[in-house]
């Protein structure tokens, strides 16, 4: 909760500090689109292996802003470049225990023999856009199509498996790739916008393995973004 704290008043401090550069720029009728966005997804998992679903709702939360750098006379066409953080859970039968020795072990589980089981993951991310839009410096109700790149640090994971036999608690586990990175997508008009996440890289660590075989699945974000100037 300390390294989002700090994240959200970087974030703030950020976007004061700009907000006085687009003051002189409207005047000049050059403006960006400096803006905060919010993002709500169901998150889906990719290239499972053999035996392994997902259940329930798996849910991420995403919020940063994005600073805007036109790049055409009209200002319609620009890049971004930003700050983030997402929360992001997946809800599924992969359970991840540990032995006496603090080895870690993956089993795939029969739908029926568990309550809960689900990992979740904490990121810092750094999104990188180009942006098309139909906006003029007298509204703030344009249609628009972003596509870029998103980076991604994962500083936090864990993971609850709740059955009426045990449970079972992991934190900071090691196999979890901390870094993860794909391709975005949001198009919409004003403030609702789809949005579209694809992960390009693996979730866990190429060593780490179940039955002989690695674990590639990825991750696949769908949902709405917002916004906020």
């Amino acid at each position: 909760m300390r390294v989002v704290l700090i994240l959200i008043l970087t974030l703030i401090s950020y976007h004061s500090i700009l907000g006085q550069d687009n003051t002189i720029s409207e005047a000049d009728n050059l403006y960006r689109e400096d803006q905060f966005y919010f993002a709500i997804t169901y998150n889906l998992l990719g290239k499972m292996p053999e035996g392994m679903s997902q259940s329930g709702f798996s849910s991420g939360f995403h919020f940063g802003f994005i600073r805007d750098m036109p790049i055409n006379k009209n200002r319609t066409i620009a890049f971004g470049l930003g700050l983030g953080y997402s929360t992001n859970s997946f809800n599924q039968n992969l359970l991840i225990s540990e032995d006496e020795q603090g080895m870690l072990n993956y089993e795939i589980l029969d739908n029926t023999s568990y309550t809960k089981n689900k990992f979740s993951m904490h990121l810092v991310e750094i999104p990188f856009e180009f942006r098309w839009r139909t906006s003029t410096a007298e509204s703030y109700k344009f249609w628009r199509i972003y596509t870029g790149f998103k980076l991604g640090y994962v500083f936090a994971t864990t993971s609850k498996f709740n059955s009426s036999q045990e449970n079972i608690k992991l934190s900071n586990i090691d196999d979890f790739e901390k870094i993860q990175y794909g391709l975005t997508l949001s198009v919409g008009y004003n403030t609702f916008n789809a949005y579209l996440y694809y992960v390009l890289n693996p979730i866990f660590k190429k060593e780490t393995k179940i039955n002989g075989e690695s674990i590639d699945f990825n991750a696949i974000k769908i949902g709405l973004i917002f916004y906020i100037l």
